[in-house]
This record gives structure tokens, C-alpha cells and sequence, in this order.
């Protein structure tokens, strides 16, 4: 449809004819572009933890009932085998490490929810990488994890650990290493996911395990030969080790307790450093992340 004038010298106004193509320009992709993308996911995951208080508070349930519960009950059956170390002090970095975990899965599953609700599509059919918007819901759910450990290392004077600047700074950092790895992880498997209930039960089918494998719980020396093997394989393994050896070098403890409750991880009897502990992790982060990509690349 067209409007004129009969006016002379009157601005003529026209609109698309039947049949007419009508363009639509689509930005170029780029460096910017790509980074903007990212910002945007990473954003928004934080903006959801923000406006989700319940999710908040039940995240936390589960590690304040391992750390003061299950912690304060056996302390009385374990006070022979802890050298006069309290239980939660030896339990605590396992609890932060449980608390990242489960916070930074319940950050992955966002992915199955916007798949139900039909937001993903709008996602994927956007101007940017489909490695975009994994890398930016790998860091966004990272940094809600990370917020969520904070909350448990301001505990930890509740249970007999100082508050030593250096070692707060190394758990964090730690933290953060073990929420992107699980994070990635966590959207790898929700990537071929269609259904939260689906999600849930894998979710507890994978991650309850490797939790009580790690040697969250217990010491990871003596065990059977089974169990051992599998606490070797476990990835969680890596990132507890060493924050629990962050926190037993900022304790005074006697050589016994040491000895006993922080033996450390050893590969054919060789203690495997803490800084190659580290880069585990964020190797199998960056594994992952890559398999995560690779699939999300690939989905219709």
C-alpha cells in the first residue's frame, strides 16, 4: 500500500508492495559481539540466583546438615581416630566443595528449563555462536556457585577454622575452579536432556556419588583397594584434597592428626601436589566444556 500527495513538492510516503522482499540486515558477527553474548547469558544466571531466595536457602540445607548435623553426631564415635581434631574442622572442606557442587548443578539445569519453556530456541536461533551461550551459562553458573561458597566460608569459624586472608583467598579461588568444571559438566549432560524430572534423578544418580567418594567424609588413605581406585578416578577428589590442605596448614594440629586426617592423594605412593590438583580440574573444566560445546553445536 502506497499514500501520496497531490500537493507539488509534497514528501511522498511509500510502504512495501505486494510482493515486494523486505531485507532484514543481520549483524556481523565479531570479537565484540561474541563477548557481549556471553556478558548477556552470564548476566542473566545471575540475575535469576538474585530474584530466587528460596533457591538460596535450600541450596545451603544440605551442607549445613552434613557439616552441623551429621558432624556434631559422630564426633563422639570419631574423637579416637581425629587425634583430638574436631569433626567438622576435617569435614569443612568437603562441605565447601558439596555446596559448589550441588549449587553450580542446579545452575546447569537452567538449560533443561528454558529447553520446556521454549527459551532456548530464541537462544539458539540469535546472531552469535551457540559457543556463546555455553561459555556464558559455564561462567554464570560458576559465579552463583562462588557466591554460594562464600556464604560457607564465612562459617568457618564456626567450626575451629581461621580466618587466615591467604587461605580464604586460595579456597575461593579453588571454589571457583570446581563451580566452572561442575558447572561444565553439568551442562553436558542437560545439553541431550529434555525433561527436568530426567534431570533431577541423573543429577542424583551422578553427583551423590561423587561426593561420598571424594574423601569429603573420610581420609582418603587406608581404604580398600576398590574404593581407593575410585576415589583416584573421582574429579571431586582434586578439588578437596587441596583445600583441605589449605586449611590443615593454617591449623595447629600435632604430626599424628596430620598424618591421619590430611594424607593427601598419592599416585603409586608419590603425594600429587596440590597446584597439579588444581590444573586437573580446570583441565577437566575445559574437557568438558569443550564436549558441551560440541553437543550444544549439534542440537536441532
Amino acid at each position: 500500500m502506497s499514500t501520496t500527495t497531490d500537493r507539488p513538492g509534497a514528501e511522498t510516503a511509500t510502504g512495501p508492495t505486494p510482493g515486494e522482499i523486505v531485507r532484514v540486515t543481520v549483524p556481523k558477527r565479531s570479537v565484540g559481539s561474541e563477548l557481549r553474548a556471553i556478558k548477556i547469558v552470564w548476566r542473566r544466571e545471575l540475575i535469576r540466583y538474585r530474584s530466587d531466595r528460596l533457591r538460596m536457602a535450600t541450596t545451603l540445607v544440605q551442607p549445613l546438615l552434613f557439616l552441623f548435623v551429621l558432624g556434631s553426631g559422630l564426633q563422639r564415635l570419631s574423637s579416637a581416630g581425629t587425634h583430638g581434631v574436631s569433626l567438622k574442622t576435617f569435614i569443612y572442606p568437603g562441605i565447601l566443595c558439596i555446596a559448589v557442587m550441588f549449587t553450580a548443578m542446579f545452575s546447569a539445569a537452567s538449560i533443561v528449563w528454558d529447553r520446556e519453556f521454549g527459551f532456548l530456541r530464541e537462544m539458539m536461533v540469535a546472531p552469535v555462536r551457540r559457543s556463546s551461550i555455553v561459555i556464558g551459562k559455564c561462567l554464570g553458573g560458576a559465579s552463583v556457585a562462588g557466591i554460594q561458597g562464600v556464604i560457607v566460608i564465612c562459617l568457618a569459624g564456626l567450626v575451629g577454622v581461621p580466618y587466615a586472608p591467604l587461605m580464604i583467598l586460595g579456597i575461593f579461588v579453588l571454589q571457583l575452579l570446581l563451580a566452572f568444571s561442575i558447572t561444565a559438566f553439568g551442562v553436558m549432560i542437560a545439553i541431550r536432556i529434555k525433561q527436568m524430572q530426567s534431570f533431577m534423578g541423573v543429577m542424583q544418580m551422578i553427583v551423590t556419588p561423587m561426593f561420598f567418594i571424594s574423601g569429603a567424609l573420610f581420609p582418603p588413605s587406608g581404604l580398600p583397594g576398590w574404593l581407593a581406585v575410585l576415589n583416584r578416578l573421582d574429579p571431586l577428589s582434586y578439588a578437596v584434597d587441596p583445600m583441605r590442605r589449605l586449611v590443615f596448614n593454617h591449623l595447629s594440629i600435632s604430626p599424628a592428626a596430620r598424618a591421619a586426617l590430611d594424607p593427601g592423594i598419592t599416585w603409586w605412593g608419590w603425594r600429587v601436589p596440590s597446584l597439579l590438583e588444581a590444573g586437573m580440574v580446570v583441565v577437566l573444566g575445559l574437557a568438558m566444556l569443550g564436549i558441551a560445546i560440541w553437543q550444544f553445536s549439534r542440537t536441532e
